[in-house]
């Protein structure tokens, strides 16, 4: 398929007395964008949906980035299928569902069925770039001067030069590894590896009290596996309210994961199929020794800025990796038409977030104003029960020295949780004490990763506490503990 704007030339081959010819592509486009994950591929749909000439360069060789192949869809799979499982064996019998043998897991066809959500998305992407006429260029794309993109193929060949006007970078991020022992993906795994494992393992560590670590680790242990978290603060997921993480850890103890606080890794030793990690306190001393079949580093991500070309056009990095860029129009500083989205810019490191992003820039190139807040990205960890939460939290209230008032009330109270046997959890809503505005929302129970958007919608429209709590909800419903919420930070809940 030709390009729609100037000349191209096919990648073509040629012999010529026993030798072969490459001619490299050269195409002329209006935006590049470098990376096919939800930022890029978001991006580049928008922007060819608003008449701009657009390709995508991505050189995994499936869109969707790490978002749809070894990230938060291949993870939702296995979180899906470990709580059936763990439903049928563990919560059946109550509703009168009488099993005559406990249920069995088949790890290969739980993996296969994992597998087909993938591969379903991952195509899914590429017809939508055909019926938004995006062009999809497969290969390593590096910046080789400031409105081209050059395309190599794995042998670092050059297949296809594009002449440009604008340039997204969205190439996202990868695992974090520890220094003093790299990953196998086989003893010692990435979130990558930890999606994969052959069997169910004894003993798993889990190195990091974050979104990652807590989601792979529920996965395993359901299945059977011991699992221990070790987290270098007091705290797990110290970015949600404190009130949530304790809440959180309390739950995750019952379900059968132990928990190592303040504790850093300083050094590992692998032995066959086993690994040794040596610990400390965070602060030092009081070291001490913990063995597992499989360790997963989850101590965070890093963004994938080498190798693109990045010095041809003067760009530089932060300490952490990460490009620069100007706060309102996300342009890379010091350039006049390279962009940056996603988890290469500064900003929490979530999908949706790199998605608004996308879609901020293609507007904004083609003349309109585009719009993205900041403060009201939500986020959710897909455990059982799910943490969700948009906008600030009380520490960060306190810190910030707004004065709020708080709503607060438990699923327990709830007719449909308490219906369904699955109580655990409550909604808090912090409210400014002035206004009423809502400031903030926090939810741990179930579905609370659905429960979020009716909050992250309030906020986005400057809603009052009163305004939620005013709004009819359907009953019984879980988002009715929402509503009562609301109630209770701007006068009284109804039925707590």
């Amino acid at each position: 398929m030709l390009s729609r704007v100037g000349t191209v030339n096919r990648l073509l081959s040629r012999q010529t007395s026993g030798t072969i010819r490459y001619y490299v592509k050269n195409t002329t486009q209006d935006v590049v964008v470098i990376g096919g994950g939800p930022g890029g591929y978001v991006a580049a749909i928008k922007a060819a949906q608003l008449g701009l000439q657009t390709t995508c360069v991505e050189k995994r060789g499936t869109l969707g980035g790490t978002c749809l192949n070894v990230g938060c869809i291949p993870s939702k799979a296995l979180l899906h299928a470990t709580h059936l499982y763990h439903d049928i064996n563990d919560n059946a019998s109550k509703w009168g569902i009488e099993i005559s043998e406990p249920a069995k897991i088949n790890i290969d066809k739980m993996m296969k069925q994992k597998q087909k959500a993938v591969t379903g998305l991952t195509s899914g992407i590429e017809h939508l770039f055909k019926k938004n006429k995006v062009e999809y260029s497969k290969g390593h794309g590096r910046i080789t001067g400031k409105n081209e993109v050059t395309v190599f193929d794995a042998n670092n060949k050059e297949v296809e030069k594009i002449t440009t006007k604008n340039i997204i970078i969205a190439t996202g991020s990868e695992p974090t590894p520890l220094p003093f022992i790299p990953f196998d993906e086989k003893v010692v795994v990435s979130s990558t590896g930890a999606l994969s494992l052959e069997k169910i393992p004894e003993k798993l560590i889990v190195i990091g009290g974050g979104v990652i670590g807590l989601e792979m680790g529920s996965v395993w242990s359901r299945l059977g596996a011991e699992v221990t978290v070790v987290e270098f603060l007091d705290r797990i997921t110290p970015f949600e309210d404190p009130e949530v993480s304790k809440e959180f850890q309390k739950i995750l103890t019952k379900q059968g994961i132990k928990f190592m606080l303040s504790k850093k890794v300083v050094g590992a030793t692998k032995s066959g199929d086993s690994v040794t990690l040596k610990l400390e306190d965070s602060k030092g001393g009081n070291p001490t020794e913990i063995t597992a079949n499989v360790a997963l580093v989850s101590i965070g991500r890093r963004p994938y800025t080498s190798d693109l070309g990045l010095d041809n056009v003067g760009v530089k990095v932060d300490n952490r990796g990460r490009v620069e860029v100007e706060v309102e129009s996300l342009k890379v500083k010091g350039t006049e038409s390279i962009y940056a989205i996603g988890d290469v810019i500064v900003g929490p490191m979530l999908a949706h977030k790199a998605e608004d992003e996308g879609i901020y820039i293609a507007e904004r190139l083609a003349g309109k104003e585009g719009h993205i807040n900041y403060d009201c990205i939500p986020s959710v960890i897909y455990t059982y029960p799910e943490v969700a939460h948009v906008g600030l939290n009380e520490a960060e209230l306190t810190e910030k020295g707004i004065k709020y008032n708080v709503g607060k009330f438990p699923m327990m109270a709830n007719s449909r949780a308490r219906t369904n046997d699955d109580s655990a959890g409550f909604v808090k809503i912090l409210a400014d004490k002035e206004t009423d505005r809502v400031l903030g929302v926090h939810i741990i129970g179930p579905n609370a990763g659905e429960q979020i958007a009716e909050c992250v919608l309030a906020m986005e429209y400057g809603a009052s506490s009163e305004d939620i709590g005013r709004t009819c909800h359907a009953h019984p419903t879980l988002s009715e503990a929402v509503k009562e919420a609301a109630m209770a930070t701007h006068s009284k809940a109804i039925h707590f």
